[in-house]
């Protein structure tokens, strides 16, 4: 099996934390993992008021530019806006892009407005709770296991509650510009998960329709499989060329 180097983005509220189950057999595999916290989330302390899709684009291009080899880029969620935009600025840094359950937005449209094409009302959108000063979101407790972590253990879903982290909310909102002669020329997949209660089914199908992709790999999982399924998602990753 060929050596490869995979860059895992981490979706909302989540850290480089939620990938140690994934990273850990990707490496027996032979492979080379980097799993960075996005600025204010995980250890990272950037002030959440600070953060901005752009910044964080530029976080993941400045890591690109020390690879020696062109990464796989893989973005679990609100992690997929992220990767697009760093693949448009670094195209020739990306072997391929991978879409974990993620949003695949099209030049002008924001995760915001994906999410609320959702057919039923989105279990996020209805339950997150906005700070008062507008520059946040959590999630409450209650509703953590059965949005995120319906199929896994009791001790990881112990682990995600210490560990979820406030998300900005500006990047929700930001709108995408990506071409087809950056963005477009680097091989995409997804990886659509089945049993996701965070972003439907219908959503993901829609998503990777609107904007085709090389391949669609099927999940039969929750939200969070690099936790529920961390097997079976290492396999797919390293079927990826």
């Amino acid at each position: 099996m060929a050596h490869r180097t995979y860059l895992l983005i981490h979706g909302a509220w989540h850290g480089a934390w939620c990938w140690y189950k994934l990273m850990s057999r990707l490496e027996r595999l032979g492979h080379t993992v980097i799993a960075p916290d996005l600025p204010s989330l995980g250890r990272d302390r950037t002030p959440v008021d600070r953060v901005s899709l752009p910044l964080w684009r530029e976080f993941v291009c400045n890591i690109l530019d020390t690879q020696t080899e062109p990464v796989i880029l893989v973005g679990h969620t609100r992690g997929g806006i992220v990767i697009s935009e760093a693949a448009e600025q670094r195209p020739h840094r990306v072997r391929a892009l991978v879409y974990l359950s993620a949003f695949l937005a099209r030049t002008g449209e924001s995760l915001l407005d994906l999410a609320r094409q959702q057919q039923h009302p989105s279990i996020v959108l209805q339950n997150m709770v906005i700070s008062q000063d507008r520059t946040s979101a959590t999630m409450p407790d209650r509703y953590i296991r059965e949005t995120f972590y319906g199929e896994c253990s009791d001790e990881d879903v112990a682990l995600a509650r210490l560990l979820l982290s406030p998300e900005p909310t500006l990047p929700f909102t930001t709108s995408l510009t990506v071409t087809d002669e950056n963005f477009g020329r680097v091989p995409r997949g997804y990886i659509e998960c089945l049993r996701d209660k965070a972003i439907a089914p219908a959503l993901q199908k829609q998503m990777y329709t609107a904007l085709a992709c090389d391949s669609v790999l099927t999940l039969h999982t929750d939200h969070s499989p690099f936790l529920s399924r961390p097997d079976e998602l290492a396999a797919h990753l390293s079927g990826i060329t």
